[in-house]
């Protein structure tokens, strides 16, 4: 196998992994696009009571 062969292989793999890990990341921004928009509000007097901000 020649050094281009390698090469070129090598680039497909890496193109193949970025794919997987940008869909893998868009899932994961959707799921928690998903979460926050189902989250109920919190009252801002129970925020300050326990510390959590919105």
């Amino acid at each position: 196998m020649s050094k281009s062969e390698q090469a070129a292989q090598r680039e497909q793999r890496l193109a193949a992994k970025l794919r997987e890990n940008l869909k893998r990341r868009k899932g994961q921004l959707k799921a928690r696009a998903d979460a926050d928009t189902r989250s109920p509000e919190i009252d801002p007097a129970v925020q300050r009571q326990t510390g959590n901000k919105p």
